[in-house]
């Protein structure tokens, strides 16, 4: 009968099917195997509960959680650790593989719940995310224009972007849907002259932005507020909304309550722009995908992505035309890289901070989503839409020229760098 170890080493040989896999593994005891003569990947695997766990499949998730919690060591740049935990979740695979990076489960997203998973994920330390977060604190996709942008550059230029197409114009009233540390409410009201809401579970996002748009002298026309979505008691108040990075946290069932809402406080003729990652494929909506335990235990609680044609569907459900749709799934990819890049170049000063089991999180799940969404697992959708509610046209832009300051289209593919 085989020992754990060699079923480990003979079911990846088997499963690989003369696949190079660029793999050293240390085991516990001492023993080594290499798969390449040139690994560029070295797997510490300090026990053999660990192997059992991955014979039982679901690699990407057993192998982060290990990582994690430190039973598995990895040693490599990141973009090579996830192409070689790519290749071992193909061998060792869960139930549906190379899924979206966040699963369905149906949370009942009730308001307690999800101030309890914001705090989760948002309220480490706002002194956490400055060590790598822009000068403006910006905790969502930037916006490229040539790819070699530095991420001060791409955030602001995201800001610039979500403003010009939202079509702002001075004295408009703008509500910002989980507004962060309150980086677009500051740009729109300094470059665009809006009068601004913004609302957020999260008490230390809370507190930085209020603190912020009072350090800016925008106190008199930005209201910060610590509120869930649904309790803002606005009707046909807002001419414009904006939600950034936010309805990840809805749920899919709640998805019709949430444009109910913006539906509810958008005057007739208001714009809303809804930005936030959607599944890479039709049926990613459902069913179990590989490392999405891993997100759901130590990333994000409850998160559920929709794909896109979900969204559009729910928001015409509530009058909300669509007029515009932008991917801009390589800019994720690019602001993740930017990212973690930054995280690791600060690791001492994170690991004081948070210790070194969260600075771990943070870096393999923003490297792992860079990864997601380079190889087209997830989507990363901005849909724009007009409060509808009248047969008569409302007057919007004929054209789309006004959401660019130039013609010129540039791309350049994700710069892992030294990852």
């Amino acid at each position: 009968m085989k020992d754990l170890r060699t079923s480990f080493l003979d079911h990846i040989k088997k499963g690989l099917k003369g696949k190079p896999l660029p793999l050293r593994v240390l085991f516990w005891d001492g023993h080594e195997y290499t798969f390449d003569e040139q690994p560029l990947v070295t797997m510490h695997l300090r026990s053999a509960k660990v192997l059992s766990r991955l014979l039982m499949g679901s690699a990407l998730d057993v192998i982060g959680e290990g990582y994690v919690e430190g039973t598995i060591g990895l040693d490599g740049r990141y973009q090579d650790i996830l192409a070689v935990a790519e290749g071992l979740g193909d061998v060792f695979p869960a139930k549906k593989p190379k899924g979206g990076i966040f699963r369905k489960h149906h949370a009942a997203h009730s308001k307690s719940q999800d101030a309890e998973a914001v705090q989760y994920h948002y309220d480490v330390s706002n002194d956490f995310y400055k060590l790598w977060l822009d000068h403006n604190m910006v905790y969502s996709c930037g916006y490229f224009k040539t790819g070699t942008e530095d991420i001060d550059t791409a955030q602001e230029q995201k800001l610039d972007h979500v403003c010009r197409k939202l079509h702002l114009q001075p004295g408009e009233k703008l509500l910002d849907i989980g507004c962060g540390w309150g980086g677009l409410l500051t740009w729109a009201a300094t470059h665009y002259g809006i009068q601004g809401v913004g609302v957020t579970l999260s008490e230390q996002q809370f507190a930085y932005a209020k603190e912020h748009i009072k350090r800016e002298g925008l106190a008199n026309r930005v209201e910060i507020r610590l509120q869930d979505y649904r309790d803002i008691p606005e009707r046909d108040y807002f001419d414009k909304v904006s939600s950034i990075g936010m309805f990840e946290h809805v749920g899919r069932a709640k998805l019709g309550e949430y444009f109910q809402v913006i539906n509810r406080v958008l005057r007739e003729g208001g714009w809303v722009m809804n930005h936030g990652i959607t599944a890479g494929q039709q049926d990613d909506e459902d069913g179990h995908h590989s490392g999405s335990d891993f997100m759901d235990k130590y990333v994000f609680p409850d998160g559920e992505i929709p794909h896109l044609w979900r969204l559009v569907w729910e928001m015409a459900g509530q009058d909300l035309e669509v007029l515009d749709v932008e991917n801009l799934r390589p800019h994720y990819a690019q602001t993740l890289i930017h990212w973690v890049q930054r995280l690791e170049a600060r690791k001492a000063e994170a690991v004081a901070m948070v210790g070194d089991k969260r600075y771990r999180i943070w870096a393999i799940y923003m490297a792992g989503c860079a990864y997601a969404f380079w190889r087209n697992w997830s989507a990363l959708h901005q849909v724009l839409a007009i409060k509808q509610t009248k047969e008569a046209l409302t007057l919007r832009p004929w054209e789309r020229r006004y959401q660019y300051q130039e013609d010129s289209f540039h791309r350049a593919d994700p710069d892992w760098g030294d990852l």
